[in-house]
């Protein structure tokens, strides 16, 4: 029989409950800001409601009615420098935390309100309504909140998907030296997501100051924890990962407040991050005015149950007893939260013919709609470009790979918000390729070795990214992972500038490798370029000599938006021209280069496939045209060069080697077809790889992938249908 030893978690998990002691003791001045705080929140989420119910809130009211204890008592522990983010139900935490930041020494309950607090009340519930005075000028609504300067990083509609960025925020802080701390709120439905497991894993890990605030009010729209969760204790998820974890009554404001006070302490002095959990419950159903009873999930018993343990009458009652505050004087404050709101909503709402309507002047123009999908590239001004025809510093050739490596030591060199993460980056001599050679010794702290959790690491740089302190420098081994990380890569990042209104940058590079041809087979052998081209926000550049990638490489760090850069394995054995010193010009985005010139074909590729297609052509004799595209997003096409070039030829092939499902030049054909079908003297042809994608065997992975013999086939068959010889 053997012998079982009972293992001890390497961080504590507690219940922490008010003493009668601690209401005693309570400030006076931090009890009744908290209860102003509650009932303001109170009080915005009942004018939601009122206006949802009327058809003037065009989308989702997720209200927090019952659950304002949690972010109240929360949010006033913090300082102002302190930050959060919070998923699709969060009316309550933005307040909470824009509160704290313009009332910094506090509410008065007896006090009126001043134009700070109304402006906020008012640009809060115009976002929620759409309107263009909102934060996000009316883009975000009620899921997708955000006020930087309040410390409020931005809600998410996606379960548990803004959880890596706070982290990428928190990491921030660290790096800076400061001890501001980061709350992520989410809640029971989330803590079974696998982006927010994965984060908390790499927050313990790398020690990061930031707390994980669960909201457990027991419901993830109907389904009930105890459905999904064999432990519905959720703070017992820190055990697993060595954080320190309170489980708290969140409808108590005192009890969570001394609990964030803990994990404030926690934090602060560097001890890594903290789980919070705060038992709470929210009055109504997961969107609009009715409870859950009303729909089945849950029973009026259970429902008045948790309305008489009310957070606002529970503080309240505490005010009372200390003689703080009497029920008269709460009453009045109640009053004049609810006034504030009916003023609020009346400057935005006006009566014709009966109706009530948003007054028409609030809506945003129609102008706005694509405003600030990407920024204007006005970072660019005043900086100086090159190409290799004319550059005028020292050349030698060099292999490709190393040209990877060098130009982002001189990044890190002369730039040190540069930080590099991703798996192995910082061993192997430079990762599985060597694209991160000498970097973890000469930058130690900024070359990031991450678990195997590309949905975390990949939200952790968005998050560095949005701080504005970072310029993370993502590493996928293989483009297949971005599926993995599909919410951070196209959710998130992609949207992020455009999602909060057009003004928040997004400086983040993802790096990536096309290995068709190593026999990895179909899980690491795809072509990125055509996803991420139908996909808004991202720009992309393929460097296909070494030349390119060190000009096209400091673009995209210089870029405020997220940048694509995708590489081939075939070209970093390859040698070619590399500067041997100046290593500081770039490459400006949305310029082809024209590799061939000529009069017959335009032939338009990438990366690897640029010198296959020019070696193809000159073999065969034709006159044709070859430009290496480089910027390869939608708003980073050379259209210039481009149409120039088939005004000449009439003739267009688009040469790419990856699968045709996900292809690249299917958009790019229809897109020319449109824009130059009068120029065009046939259909544009195009050459790509097969339907499957590559396998392991030698024979079926070169079969998958678009090889010379079918640049060759296409030429052939784009000159016989002009009834033209090959060398014409």
């Amino acid at each position: 029989m053997p012998d079982y030893l009972d293992l001890t978690p390497k961080s504590p998990w507690r219940e922490l409950r008010v003493s009668e002691d601690d209401r005693l003791t309570l400030d006076p001045k931090l009890a009744g800001s908290m209860l102003v705080q509650m009932h303001l929140i109170r009080a915005f989420e009942e004018k939601v409601l009122e206006l949802a119910a009327q058809g003037l809130v065009h989308g989702p009211a997720h209200s927090a009615i019952g659950q304002e204890a949690g972010a109240v008592g929360s949010a006033i522990s913090m300082k102002p420098g302190d930050q959060v983010n919070g998923s699709h139900r969060a009316h309550h935490q933005f307040l909470a935390k824009a509160l704290s930041y313009l009332a910094q020494d506090g509410l008065d309950p007896t006090a009126a309100f001043g134009a700070d607090l109304r402006d906020l009340a008012s640009r809060t519930l115009s976002e929620i309504m759409g309107l263009a005075q909102g934060f996000c000028h009316g883009r975000g609504g009620s899921m997708h909140l955000r006020w930087e300067e309040a410390g409020n990083l931005g809600t998410n509609a996606i379960v548990g998907g803004g959880v890596p960025m706070a982290a990428g925020a928190a990491w921030a802080h660290r790096h800076a030296g400061t001890d501001n701390v980061v709350y992520t709120y989410f809640g029971d439905g989330a803590t079974n997501i696998g982006s927010v497991l994965e984060t908390m894993n790499v927050a313990a890990a790398w020690k990061l100051p930031i707390c994980f605030f669960i909201e457990n009010n027991r419901y993830a729209v109907s389904t009930h924890v105890d459905e999904v969760t064999a432990e519905p204790r959720l703070s017992s998820r820190g055990s697993a990962f060595g954080i320190p974890s309170i489980k708290v009554d969140g409808m108590d404001a005192l009890a969570v407040y001394l609990a964030c006070e803990e994990a404030n302490r926690i934090m602060r002095a560097g001890e890594g991050p903290t789980i919070i959990e705060a038992d709470l419950y929210r009055y109504f159903h997961q969107n609009g005015a009715l409870p859950g009873s009303a729909f089945g999930y849950r029973s009026k018993a259970e429902e008045a149950e948790w309305r008489a343990r009310d957070p606002l009458d529970a503080l309240g009652r505490t005010l009372r007893d200390r003689q703080i505050l009497g029920d008269e004087a709460a009453q009045a404050l109640r009053q004049r939260c609810v006034s504030l709101m009916d003023e609020v909503a009346g400057e935005l709402i006006e009566e014709v013919d009966g109706v009530r309507r948003v007054v028409p002047a609030l809506w945003p123009d129609e102008d706005f709609r694509d405003f600030g999908v990407r920024g204007d590239l006005s970072e660019f001004e005043g900086k100086r470009f090159a190409e290799e025809a004319g550059f005028s510093g020292a050349l030698e050739e060099v292999r490709f790979i190393d040209t990877v490596a060098d130009v982002m030591a001189r990044r890190m060199e002369t730039d040190d918000r540069v930080v590099v993460l991703g798996e192995d980056v910082h061993r192997l001599k430079g990762g599985t390729n060597g694209a991160t050679r000498g970097l973890s010794d000469r930058f130690p702290g900024r070359i990031l070795g991450t678990p195997i959790s590309e949905n975390a690491f990949t939200g952790i740089a968005a998050g560095m990214a949005a701080d504005g302190r970072v310029r993370p420098v993502v590493e996928f081994m293989y483009p297949d992972f971005m599926w993995v990380a599909a919410d951070q890569v196209f959710n998130q990042i992609g949207k992020a500038r455009h999602m909060f209104g057009g003004e928040s940058d997004m400086p983040l590079v993802l790096r990536t490798k096309i290995a068709m041809g190593t026999g990895y087979g179909s899980q690491h052998s795809m072509d990125p370029a055509g996803i991420f081209a139908t996909a808004p926000g991202w720009r992309i550049v393929a460097p296909s000599t070494p030349f390119d990638y060190v000009g096209l490489m400091n673009s995209a760090l210089l870029c405020r938006d997220p940048v694509l850069v995708i590489e081939h394995v075939d070209l970093y054995a390859s040698k070619g021209m590399a500067p041997v010193e100046d290593f500081d010009f770039f490459i400006p985005l949305g310029k082809a280069r024209v590799v061939r010139e000529g009069s017959k074909a335009t032939i338009l590729t990438y990366l690897a496939m640029v010198e296959k297609t020019r070696a193809v052509v000159e073999e065969l004799g034709i006159d044709a045209e070859v430009i290496d595209l480089r910027s390869l997003d939608r708003a980073g096409l050379d259209w210039e060069t481009i149409e120039a070039s088939v005004r000449k030829t009439g003739n267009v092939l688009i040469v790419e080697q990856g699968a045709a499902g996900t292809s690249y030049g299917g958009w790019l054909a229809d897109e020319i077809q449109r824009r130059l079908f009068d120029w065009l003297d046939q259909p544009v042809q195009r050459v790509h790889g097969a339907e499957a994608s590559p396998s392991i065997s030698k024979v079926l992975e070169a079969a998958a992938c678009a090889r010379p013999q079918d640049i060759e086939r296409a030429l052939r068959s784009l000159m016989a249908d002009q009834g033209l010889p090959l060398d014409a």
